[in-house]
């Protein structure tokens, strides 16, 4: 008697799958204290451990090299933490002459609206009160839910790096332990994909870094060149924004162009921070995001807004900035597993140009030579 795998009927396997994917996401967002924690020491692990690896070979011991690879990070940690409180302390100072200025800002547009739209500015005005009451009743009621969690974000800060030097000590085991879950046929395929998924993550990482000191340099330049107050706390807020795909950008040139409102005495300083940004925008798009940025996995970008958007809302920001690597690992796992590979080249970014240009080209020079062939024979012929 042989053994037969089961076969069930398409819908079985889409009500199947369905509950399979609602149970995923809600185990993901039940359990996101510590599944997030455990993601990012998973990557900064897999980011920290060629250091390691180099200290080892160097003679090390194990242990203390995994110790200094940490201290360097939160020195690093360390020294941006500071830079940025210092210009947060320099805006605080500040921030009330900002209020008047913006306040007054406000009024006038509230007066231009109500000539331009035949409002009452009467109305305006308890229409900004009501708003702002409702504000101020939602953020009340949210800030137990900030205070919590504040205090998770707390106990995370203390989790990851204890997460991250056991996974970079015991990583000679998981190594093998995922090698010996697999059989024997599929030992050279699995070794692929976790040497593969190790190098997209360490490239992923490291240029994103690349990445956000560059835009970094790249804003606040431009802001001092303008002149627009708090240049390099606006520059480096803007590149963290950066970072999340496709939505970033959008929101990191709005609160730049409302300083330069604020502060300016003309509000086309506002035009020329969008105009620099979008420059910027450009360069990071056409060069440092192919140079730097890109790996072995090109993300389709329909599929990239989706998962940004869906780890906004299973795991807030955090999420937002875990969605693209988490992405690109599954589509490389995709890509060696025989019957995923659809998926995988779903995701992947393989569309081929919509206007083939140089083709068509040819094909008219190629016409005009020949009809000037024609046309010569036909001349060389006598009586023609």
């Amino acid at each position: 008697m042989t053994d037969k795998a089961l076969q069930l009927p398409l819908y079985a396997k889409t009500v199947f799958f369905l509950i399979g994917f609602i149970a995923l996401f809600a185990i993901l967002y039940i359990a996101q204290s510590i599944i997030v924690p455990v993601i990012f020491a998973i990557l900064i692990a897999i980011l920290l451990h060629p250091v390691v690896s180099l200290f080892i070979r160097l003679g090390i011991n194990r242990v203390i090299a995994i110790f200094i690879a940490l201290i360097l990070v939160y020195l690093l940690i360390v020294s941006f933490g500071a830079l940025l409180f210092s210009q947060v302390s320099k805006l605080s100072e500040s921030w009330p002459e900002l209020v008047d200025k913006f306040t007054v800002l406000i009024n006038q547009a509230i007066t231009w609206a109500s000539g331009y739209f035949d409002i009452k500015p009467q109305k305006i005005h308890e229409w900004i009160l009501k708003t702002r009451g409702e504000l101020i009743n939602t953020n009340g009621a949210a800030l137990g839910r900030t205070i919590i969690n504040i205090g998770s974000g707390l106990v995370m800060l203390f989790l990851i790096p204890v997460y991250i030097f056991l996974i970079l000590f015991y990583q000679p085991i998981i190594i093998d332990f995922i090698r010996k879950v697999f059989v024997n046929r599929n030992q050279i395929q699995v070794r692929e994909i976790v040497t593969q998924t190790k190098t997209v993550v360490q490239r992923y990482l490291i240029g994103l870094v690349i990445e956000f000191v560059i835009v970094a340099v790249l804003n606040s330049t431009a802001l001092l060149l303008l002149g627009i107050d708090y240049a390099i706390l606006l520059g480096i807020i803007g590149a963290l924004l950066n970072v999340i795909p496709y939505i970033g950008g959008f929101t990191a040139v709005a609160l730049p162009m409302m300083i330069a409102l604020v502060t300016k005495s003309t509000p086309w300083y506002a035009l020329y921070v969008l105009g620099a940004y979008y420059f910027i925008q450009l360069i990071d798009n056409h060069y440092i995001i192919p140079k730097i940025v890109a790996s072995k996995v090109k993300i389709n970008a329909l599929f990239a807004i989706i998962v940004v958007l869906a780890g906004n809302a299973l795991w807030g920001m955090t999420g937002m900035f875990l969605s693209i690597p988490l992405l690109a690992i599954v589509k490389l796992i995709f890509d060696h597993i025989e019957p995923l590979k659809p998926w995988g080249f779903l995701l992947g970014d393989t569309m081929p140009p919509l206007l083939t240009i140089n083709p068509i080209l040819k094909k008219i020079n190629q016409n005009d030579r020949n009809k000037k062939r024609r046309g010569i024979v036909n001349k060389d012929r006598p009586g023609v």
